[in-house]
């Protein structure tokens, strides 16, 4: 029976457009004005740094270690506020949280650093629909590739693998993962054809659980 029913955050539960911004708008304009560049220039020169790590790395998801090693002249959160604007629930997801909140208890399960989460789920409102957040690099250290996060979800909780449903946009870290270890899980992807595994419609998860 299911207890518990897992959420990424960026690109399932909001737009990923604010990460965007921050990430290739926010730190390129800044290192762009900063060392007198091209914004085109700085975007690449950034780009370049972060395909270097890599988003299967703990450093991929750490905005102070980016503006430490871009020397940047900005704070996180005055970096993060900038773009608080572009923060935007998804289709349908406010309505279909609503609904399995009285059935399920929810939780954030995100790659993204808690500064991000705790800014986005401030922003929508939504905090007080889910009784965990959950960020795998800030709180486990480890990135939602490993089985281990799962693994470590599922002791959190205090719940069997068979207990859980995972739902997320991430091919890999949110679908085939959770699986390994046993969890089902949906793949969010709202280009692709449903198929009872891939979603395209977050309403799909009121019939499917």
């Amino acid at each position: 029976m299911k207890k518990f029913i897992s959420f990424d955050l960026d690109g399932t539960i909001v737009d990923g457009r604010y990460g965007n911004m921050v990430w290739l708008e926010g730190v390129p304009e800044r290192y762009a004005e900063q060392y007198s560049l091209p914004v085109a220039e700085a975007l690449a020169e950034v780009k370049k740094a972060y395909d270097s790590v890599g988003e299967a790395h703990l450093l991929w998801y750490d905005i102070d270690y980016w503006l430490r090693r871009f020397d940047l002249a900005i704070s996180v959160p005055e970096l993060l506020d900038r773009y608080r604007g572009y923060i935007r629930v998804l289709p349908h997801v406010a309505e279909v949280i609503e609904a399995l909140h009285t059935r399920y208890e929810l939780v954030i399960a995100s790659n993204a650093a808690r500064i991000f989460v705790e800014k986005e789920l401030g922003h929508t409102g939504l905090e007080r629909y889910f009784s965990r957040v959950i960020s795998a690099t800030s709180d486990f250290g480890m990135v939602k590739k490993e089985q281990g996060f799962y693994r470590r979800l599922c002791e959190v909780l205090g719940a069997s693998p068979a207990e859980i449903v995972h739902v997320g946009d991430h091919a890999v870290f949110d679908f085939e993962v959770p699986r390994l270890v046993g969890i089902d899980s949906y793949h969010y992807n709202p280009a692709a054809a449903a198929n009872g595994a891939v979603i395209n419609d977050f309403t799909d998860l009121l019939e499917l659980l």
